[in-house]
């Protein structure tokens, strides 16, 4: 029996609109608002998980799902950049940022590396059992794209070509080693 993996983007808030590094903001009420609005779309699941940040615990408030917290899946350590816009950082350090853009290996901020998220994302992916069923994940769009490319098996730069907007639905099924992609569609 195989697994399906469903993730879930956390619906909108002032951070993702700003285009800051998370910091853990909450919801706004256009954000809730949408996920209300959206709680009836939400697939059934045997397993119900969740990021560890305001947003994805409010997202599943409003979607009135009851997820337990994944430390696994939560959202990528942006160390001293967190909560800080990604324009003001470009402008004070911009060679900082052009490495972390093109090195994967790269976390100039004091966080994770992106391969450091994609292993972590991926180690929990794989460690699914088989027979686990329905999973479903409300995750960060940073988590939802290393699943993404864990999953398939692409190269890293694959990560920053990815879209996850929000309240987006993206399905993995199969198990450890050989998983396929359903694109996401948005609840």
């Amino acid at each position: 029996m195989t697994v399906r993996v469903m993730l879930i983007a956390p619906a909108m808030n002032a951070a993702l609109r700003e285009a800051r590094f998370e910091g853990d903001a909450p919801l706004d009420e256009a954000g809730v608002r949408r996920a209300r609005a959206a709680a009836d779309r939400v697939p059934e699941a045997d397993l119900w998980v969740s990021g560890t940040s305001e947003r994805c615990l409010r997202t599943a408030d409003a979607l009135d799902v009851h997820p337990t917290p994944e430390p696994a899946l939560a959202d990528w350590d942006m160390g001293r950049w967190r909560g800080k816009r990604l324009s003001d950082v470009s402008d004070g350090e911009a060679e900082a940022v052009a490495a972390w853009l093109t090195d994967p290996t790269a976390a100039p901020h004091g966080g994770e590396s992106l391969l450091d998220l994609s292993a972590r994302v991926g180690s929990w992916l794989d460690g699914l059992e088989e027979g686990s069923g329905r999973v479903l994940a409300i995750v960060e769009p940073a988590v939802v794209r290393a699943a993404v490319v864990h999953g398939l098996g692409l190269a890293a730069a694959g990560f920053w070509r990815l879209d996850v907007a929000p309240l987006a639905l993206t399905e993995l099924s199969g198990r450890e080693g050989r998983w396929n992609l359903k694109c996401g569609q948005v609840l």
